[in-house]
């Protein structure tokens, strides 16, 4: 096994997205890669040339199938937050090119009805889904991702009911 010098490793650019419904639940979907109960908010990466409130429509619609139509904008993170995985899992993902996700997040309020989500989608991310309340989506997600999710919350968490 090579080793690897994280602190020469990069930040994999990356948006977050809160989707709140009108009864101020948060769309959680469980992960399809992952064997444990790990639960999440939507997130992916940013396009070459895209800004992150684009990439945040585009992932919003790639993971969970909800039209941009269906998510009115409601607020983002001031500054980015970062992560960094665990070491194990640096070598199988992104071509272990990078130590974890620095991301801008977004808070969209669900306009839609719950028969408007689809995550069978070209290239599923999660095998269920479900709406969660901050402190129940806080205690499901991996404990590597907590810090950020509450910085989240506690800059966007006043759009949550």
């Amino acid at each position: 096994m090579n080793f690897i010098d994280i602190s020469k490793l990069e930040y994999r650019e990356n948006v977050g997205m809160i989707l709140i419904n009108v009864e101020g639940h948060i769309f959680a979907g469980k992960r399809i890669d992952n064997n444990t109960d790990a639960w999440q908010m939507p997130q992916g990466g940013i396009d070459e040339g895209e800004t992150p409130e684009a990439a945040a429509y585009r992932e919003l619609s790639e993971e969970t199938g909800i039209h941009h139509s269906k998510a009115r904008l409601l607020g983002k993170t001031k500054d980015w937050l970062s992560y960094d995985i665990p070491v194990d899992l640096i070598s199988k993902l992104w071509g272990g090119r990078y130590r974890g996700q620095r991301q801008k997040w977004f808070a969209f309020e669900f306009l839609g009805k719950d028969s408007d989500i689809n995550i069978i989608t070209e290239e599923p991310e999660f095998s269920e889904w479900a709406w969660k309340s901050k402190d129940n989506l806080l205690s499901s997600i991996v404990p590597f991702k907590l810090e950020v999710y509450k910085r989240v919350f506690l800059e966007l968490g006043h759009f949550v009911k």
